[in-house]
């Protein structure tokens, strides 16, 4: 049985998901990518209070376009102690959808789907992509080996194939993707759609510093590497002076820390709020602890655009 497009599962034009990225999002943005006739997402860690969250819903339900949607990404592990709160105030707004990440999705998916609510998972292997199935989601967001942020170690053409080949759900391609011929190509390997990231971070409506913008025009593929200082969990960087003047391995004393099963999830979420907060301080200033969160895909950033030319870019 043919699977669903992403076009068919959010009523949009093209099969684009503007993809969730901390700090990064913005109503703005997403209210753009819904006038271009693609989906936008918002981490809802982007916003300190329950109230915030709610008026940026309300916001993008007054916005929305036909061919446009918009959804909310929610960290599902324990680090995210507005988890719940988040889930109850987007389940009762009825947002377009929700895409899930770090951890088990069950509540998230009984929950939304008793309104109507889409859920998408962030996998990034088979195991977890039919445990997510057996679970109801709607759709597996398959984050390969080119995304930013935390991505997966497998190449986008095998991650794709292993999933269709394994289970029902439409496969969303995530990485590696920042023109129309990588949006071809993900769609030629069998995803249903794309969701796209790091060549939205240099858009005129991001609201982050002119340097991180113009760092994302002037460093490129090669640039990018892995650190375990922002989350305790793998990340993607712009390997800046600083970045590599500290390093990118936990701390030694993390490392033992973390061999302790009694203390461990205390150390994750310790790191997790001191690797927030830095790099919410560089997305917004410039310092000389600059640690700028962005993926390969950055390699065809030349300038700083509105994101409708960023999106022209990914469907001509």
């Amino acid at each position: 049985m043919a699977k669903k497009s992403l076009t068919e599962l959010l009523q949009i034009q093209y099969p684009i998901i503007m993809a969730p990225m901390f700090l990064v999002s913005n109503t703005k943005m997403v209210k753009e990518a819904m006038k271009c006739g693609i989906a936008g997402c918002i981490p809802a860690l982007n916003y300190r209070t329950l109230d915030q969250l709610k008026d940026a819903i309300n916001e993008l339900k007054q916005a929305k376009v036909a061919g446009g949607s918009f959804g909310f990404n929610l960290i599902v592990n324990k680090s995210n102690v507005k988890y719940k709160e988040q889930l109850r105030l987007l389940c009762e707004e009825k947002v377009d959808f929700i895409l899930t990440s770090l951890g088990s999705p069950e509540e998230t998916i009984r929950e939304a789907h008793k309104v109507g609510i889409k859920v998408f998972c962030d996998v990034t292997d088979l195991n977890f992509a039919k445990k997510v199935e057996s679970l109801g989601a709607d759709a597996l967001v398959a984050v390969n080996n080119e995304a930013g942020g935390h991505r997966g170690n497998i190449n986008p053409e095998t991650l794709i194939n292993v999933l269709n080949e394994n289970t029902t759900l439409p496969v969303i391609s995530a990485g590696g993707v920042s023109s129309k011929t990588d949006l071809d190509k993900m769609l030629r390997y069998g995803a249903v759609g794309v969701s796209v990231g790091s060549p939205f971070i240099a858009s005129e409506e991001a609201d982050v510093s002119t340097e991180y913008k113009q760092a994302c025009v002037d460093y490129g593929a090669t640039d990018i590497v892995m650190t375990e200082r922002i989350s305790g969990t793998p990340c993607t960087v712009i390997n800046t002076p600083y970045v590599q003047k500290v390093g990118t391995k936990q701390p030694w004393y993390e490392r033992l820390l973390n061999k302790n099963k009694k203390l461990k999830k205390w150390v994750k979420m310790f790191r997790f709020y001191i690797g927030m907060k830095a790099t919410e301080k560089a997305a917004k200033e410039v310092t000389y602890k600059t640690v700028w969160v962005a993926g390969p895909s950055i390699e065809n950033t030349k300038e700083i655009l509105p994101v409708s030319k960023i999106v022209a870019k990914l469907i001509q």
